[in-house]
């Protein structure tokens, strides 16, 4: 499980969250909903360590982890896949897969499992990232994410400027893979269908502040839409 607890932070002396407190499963998903400007990315950057936390604690299975570098996080399972479909553009897809495994004894088995999770993606490997589509870019670096073989997977805007076609196939490989168990996922999207109907527990962000929260589903997008109207 992941939990942030009562979590202040933001960038120099501007603090943008104030106190925000909440919890991931350790095999399910919890979403994060907001307005561009709630402070949903600099929440998701200081559970992974990109950001001081000035008060609150951030653990991770019972670990208070509020102090480690972003790179010890990644060790202990953490796992970020930023807003913005990154990749490295010159490398071929194949390439951007082997950067993460490379030296691992179980390389190959690990790029082969991501490819079943992405099967578009095979007929892209030798094809240079930065010429892949918008959403094959973003299955890339979902995919490069698990090759960490992660417990917890943070998605900032997975869907954000995507097809809809793509955007289900996102939504479904998400839902497989915690269903599988000894997943969590923590979810920032601005797609309130799609967080609900993927999400167990949902929380609305609003000026730095959880407004609102609850358990996910359909049923919950009326309360969504009421506290993100305020």
């Amino acid at each position: 499980m992941l939990e942030l607890d009562a979590v202040h932070t933001g960038y120099g002396r501007a603090t943008v969250v104030h106190g925000a407190s909440l919890r991931v499963p350790a095999d399910g998903v919890a979403a994060v909903m907001g307005h561009n400007g709630a402070g949903k990315t600099t929440l998701l950057r200081a559970a992974v360590g990109l950001l001081k936390v000035s008060r609150g604690t951030v653990t991770f299975d019972g670990e208070e982890i509020t102090g480690l570098r972003p790179n010890a996080r990644v060790k202990r399972g953490l796992a970020y896949v930023p807003q913005g479909q990154q990749c490295f553009p010159q490398l071929t897809t194949l390439e951007n897969l082997q950067v993460v495994v490379d030296g691992k004894r179980r390389g190959r088995e690990l790029v082969a499992q991501s490819l079943d999770l992405f099967p578009a993606l095979t007929g892209l490997l030798g094809r240079r990232a930065g010429l892949l589509s918008g959403g094959q870019r973003q299955q890339l670096a979902i995919a490069r994410a698990l090759l960490t073989e992660p417990r917890m997977l943070i998605l900032d805007e997975p869907t954000e400027g995507i097809q809809p076609s793509v955007v289900a196939e996102i939504e479904q490989t998400i839902l497989d893979l915690t269903r599988r168990g000894g997943l969590g996922v923590l979810l920032v999207e601005q797609h309130i269908g799609f967080a609900l109907r993927a999400c167990g527990r949902y929380y609305v962000l609003e000026s730095g502040r959880i407004t609102s929260e609850g358990d996910g589903g359909a049923a919950a997008e009326h309360a969504v839409r009421e506290a993100m109207a305020i």
